[in-house]
């Protein structure tokens, strides 16, 4: 890439927590030497370097798969502003400029109604976009497998980036869209479906999800976490004092027991302990360190219901408290946590021993 032109770390976020993926791009740069000036519209947020810094080993050090609010993580150039007139030729002089070379080109736009009206628009000028750029050596088959993304932030206004394999979402938009099983009690078990789709390798799942595993379901009613793990063919403990679906506890897969998910203990070590209690995010976190701690789940995956503000504060307090805690009690983990699509205020968390 062409260092004497202005260069930007871009993320695309979930509308409304553009504050927060600011915050954490501004301390995950400043924790490894860069600073920049922060710009964020509807959905994105971007960090400006100054001109000559290396925007790409920012974009390196701080791997995608580390950060919180980000759906996906790109190494960007200037905004372009677009004449109706031509729109194809800024882009491809952008392009030529830059020296940048790819092996294909995704469309995008922020995740907002705005962003989805300019549909049209976009597959219009895919096609003749795709064919000068072919002509121009940009678009070419080998090209270590990087990926131009154009984010279109209105119709006369797109922002060009790169991402590159193992460092980026391979999802357009950074959005896992799933379909809401319909004989499944509630939404909510979209959450869980997607959280595994995020933190487990999907040629691991019948190994680490399997059939004749064990599981507790904390906060369970009506049962759309339950409903995931049964379909794994998983044996659940439901612990929640309000009713489960007829036909979850129909499958002879749940004992359902009427206690306080936070005081409730297994009988014995499970595989897996996953959690969507809607309480304060310090109270649900002491509830899992314990379990973690005592070693009675292999693997759990829970959410934190985020206050108003400064969201990322309280992700990195907690998340921070956690690391402490395992490390003090001499337990090794892999701690991961995202804010997922089907997420709303809350964040992620998925946690599995190393043993």
């Amino acid at each position: 890439m062409n260092q004497t032109v202005p260069a930007t770390w871009l993320v695309y976020c979930r509308p409304g927590f553009e504050a927060d993926a600011a915050a954490e791009l501004a301390h995950r740069a400043e924790q490894v030497g860069y600073s920049g000036t922060m710009h964020q519209g509807d959905g994105w947020v971007s960090l400006e370097l100054p001109e000559g810094e290396p925007v790409n080993v920012l974009h390196r050090e701080v791997p995608f798969d580390s950060l919180v609010f980000a759906r996906q993580s790109l190494v960007a150039l200037p905004a372009l502003m677009l004449s109706r007139e031509d729109r194809l030729t800024p882009i491809i002089e952008q392009v030529v400029k830059s020296g940048w070379s790819f092996e294909e080109v995704w469309h995008e736009t922020p995740d907002t109604n705005e962003g989805k009206s300019l549909s049209r628009l976009i597959k219009a000028l895919t096609r003749p976009l795709e064919s000068t750029l072919k002509k121009r050596g940009a678009l070419r088959r080998k090209a270590g497998g990087r990926r131009l993304h154009l984010f279109w932030l209105d119709g006369d206004c797109v922002q060009l980036g790169m991402t590159f394999p193992g460092n980026r979402s391979e999802l357009l938009g950074g959005i896992r869209r799933l379909r809401f099983p319909s004989r499944a009690p509630s939404r909510s078990t979209l959450k869980l479906e997607e959280a595994w789709h995020e933190f487990v390798p999907r040629d691991e799942w019948d190994l680490r999800l399997g059939d004749h595993m064990q599981a507790a379901d904390l906060g369970a009613a009506p049962g759309g976490w339950t409903w995931q793990l049964v379909q794994r063919g998983m044996y659940v403990y439901a612990i929640d004092n309000g009713p489960m679906e007829k036909s979850l506890m129909a499958s002879g897969q749940v004992e359902h027991l009427r206690e306080d998910g936070f005081t409730w203990e297994p009988p014995r070590r499970l595989d897996w302990l996953v959690c969507d209690i809607v309480d304060k995010p310090v109270r649900v976190l002491a509830m899992v360190e314990r379990w973690l701690i005592r070693r009675w789940c292999r693997e759990a995956v829970f959410n934190l219901k985020l206050p108003m503000k400064k969201r990322w504060e309280e992700v990195t307090r907690c998340l921070t408290h956690l690391e402490s805690s395992m490390a003090s009690a001499g337990v090794r983990a892999k701690i991961q946590c995202r804010q997922l699509y089907h997420d709303r205020e809350e964040v992620t968390v998925h946690v599995r021993l190393l043993e």
